[in-house]
């Protein structure tokens, strides 16, 4: 019997990032064993991505968007249209991400691998790097904090699999049981603490979280211009883009605290809104 996998994403206005990362899911290697499709969510791109993907990609199945879900209400959106049609695997997977050819034969390797070993209900994190320094970039995360574990570092992809904490959502394999299990991305966040919610929420369901063994694409570091920590803007416009779809909206950062932050989550959830004025009054 085959292996339906499915990969879900979510654009906006990146027509050939959106394009190229496309192009790396239907060129991976795979066997007769494993069908690959796709579900995109198009959120009102008004660069003519959506109709360039129907008609290079008419396979992937294209959701239309208001313009203002973002990544995690428009990745919310596209797993849910996936769930229904009860994929074997469903891939997370940033529109910005080009997958190395055995990218899926790794993930889904490792996941067998583990599975055999004893582990149950496993998600499997693949790391992405820097397409010029070779860096990590993207994939699991480890707290390092006994009373903060909201501080996390990145986790360097070793030869053997590597168990996570939580995850960035830009290239993960979850199988079916999971899902069913964990359920979708929660949809009160708007763009990013979906993916780190819900690497949190599989380890308190008693899945496991694994960093698969080396790189399995690349996806550069989002620069920051025009966020709330780019120093260039004037203040009162940071502090907008703090409180934004884009920062810490303080509702959806109250309830990612709640949730993640152990006992303290009052003082995490409160001290990157105070940080901000203590470094605007001291210059």
């Amino acid at each position: 019997m085959k292996k339906r996998i499915c990969f879900v994403l979510a654009c906006h206005n990146r027509r050939s990032a959106t394009l190229k990362c496309l192009e790396s899911v239907f060129q991976q290697e795979s066997d007769d064993s494993v069908e690959i499709e796709a579900v995109l969510l198009d959120d009102a791109s008004t660069d003519g991505t959506a109709t360039s993907v129907m008609e290079y990609f008419p396979k992937v199945v294209v959701l239309h968007g208001s313009g203002s879900l973002y990544w995690n209400g428009g990745m919310h959106r596209a797993l849910g249209v996936a769930k229904e049609r009860n994929f074997d695997y469903y891939v997370l997977l940033n529109d910005d991400t080009v997958l190395y050819s055995f990218a899926l034969k790794a993930l889904l390797s490792t996941h067998e691998k583990l599975v055999l070993g004893g582990h149950g209900s496993v998600v499997v994190i693949g790391s992405t790097q820097d397409s010029r320094s070779g860096q990590l970039t993207y994939g699991g995360r480890r707290s390092t904090s006994n009373w903060n574990p909201l501080k996390m570092e990145k986790i360097e992809p070793l030869d053997e699999p590597v168990m996570s904490h939580t995850m960035n959502g830009n290239c993960v394999l979850i199988p079916r049981a999971v899902v069913d299990k964990v359920g979708n991305l929660d949809g009160h966040f708007t763009h990013s603490m979906g993916d780190m919610d819900y690497g949190f929420r599989v380890r308190k369901l008693g899945g496991e979280l694994w960093v698969a063994p080396g790189f399995v694409g690349v996806c550069d570091l989002n620069p920051g211009s025009g966020m709330w920590t780019d120093k260039r803007l004037p203040l009162f416009k940071r502090w907008t883009r703090l409180l934004g779809p884009k920062g810490l909206p303080p509702l959806e950062w109250m309830i990612f605290t709640y949730r993640h932050g152990g006992w303290l989550w009052p003082i995490l959830w409160v001290g990157p809104y105070l940080k901000f004025w203590i470094k605007a009054m001291k210059g």
